[in-house]
């Protein structure tokens, strides 16, 4: 697994309406090179890579707080 990074996201019931854990997982996967998706309250992902994932997580912060 050293090559692939997998990603969880989970949102609580009160932000799902603002917030998509499919959606959200969806787009940190695409820019990891992978795919995924879920429900709006949990979602799994994986991608290949790896490098990139310090930046795919600042971009999650930015996503989320775009949206709230």
């Amino acid at each position: 697994y050293e090559d692939k990074v997998h990603l969880a996201v989970g949102v609580s019931a009160s932000l799902t309406d603002k917030i998509h854990a499919g959606s959200l997982v969806g787009f940190l996967a695409e820019k990891l090179g992978g795919k995924g998706g879920g429900r709006p309250d949990m979602a799994q992902a994986a991608g290949n890579d790896v490098t990139n994932l310090k930046t795919v997580l600042s971009m999650a912060k930015e996503w989320v707080n775009s949206r709230l």
